[in-house]
């Protein structure tokens, strides 16, 4: 099988099947990591998959990254090469580069703005760098690919910030306590639904693009990469 790593419990209902066992980490990295751990002995390749927040400048909602690498704990881990390029076949729009993980949400555009000057990564999502580092511990191949949902540009509203529940399922009492006590933020988190609608969308697609096995390494791949 392969192992996807994902945020949301919607994100990891897209992205699982027969050959893919998803893993929803809900923002805790802990709990993720010790998962993936866990079910990597029965992984023939690990795959971070999608929604993510967007770094560099001109990167829409609904737009694909593949990365070539992932920045884990200021270290570049490169992606499996292979595996990449059968993703880019699927994906041929989808911008290749740098991707960023990090441990916390990266809401603020001047935060954004300073993430992309200091590393270059074109996005950043909290999964991505766990995944690569289980991949790198078990000697498991690993791909990335995400759908920008907040733009660079875009500040995410108070409610955006805690809307997710640890298991990764939606917290909507939370939103609306948040959106009581600062009523100014509703323009602002419906631009963000629509643009997380549009993101989630783009990643449906792509996912019946991709197929079954999310283009993940076979047998004979594996084989060959032992030394």
């Amino acid at each position: 099988m392969i192992l996807a790593a994902t945020g949301l419990q919607r994100e990891r209902r897209i992205v699982a099947g027969p050959d893919i066992e998803a893993v929803a980490g809900g923002g805790d990295q802990k709990r993720l990591e010790a998962t993936l751990d866990a079910r990597a002995a029965a992984a023939r390749g690990i795959i971070s998959i999608g929604i993510a927040g967007g770094l560099a400048p001109g990167l829409r909602a609904g737009d694909w990254v593949l990365a070539d690498s992932v920045l884990v704990d200021g270290q570049s881990i490169a992606a499996d090469s292979r595996w990449t390029e059968r993703l880019a076949a699927r994906l041929p729009e989808a911008v290749r580069g740098l991707l960023l993980g990090v441990d916390t949400i990266v809401a603020d555009v001047t935060q954004k703005a300073a993430l992309h000057r200091a590393t270059g990564a074109l996005a950043v999502d909290m999964e991505s760098h766990v995944a690569a580092r289980v991949a790198a511990r078990h000697r498991l191949p690993f791909a990335v690919a995400r759908v920008v949902c907040d733009p660079a540009h875009r500040t995410l509203p108070p409610a955006a910030h805690i809307g997710m529940k640890p298991d990764g399922r939606m917290d909507l009492p939370a939103v609306l306590r948040s959106l009581l006590a600062q009523p100014g933020q509703l323009p602002g988190l419906i631009v963000t639904a629509w643009e997380a609608e549009r993101s989630f969308r783009a990643l449906l697609r792509g996912h019946r693009r991709l197929g079954p096995g999310l283009c993940g390494p076979d047998l004979g791949e594996l084989v060959l990469d032992v030394p």
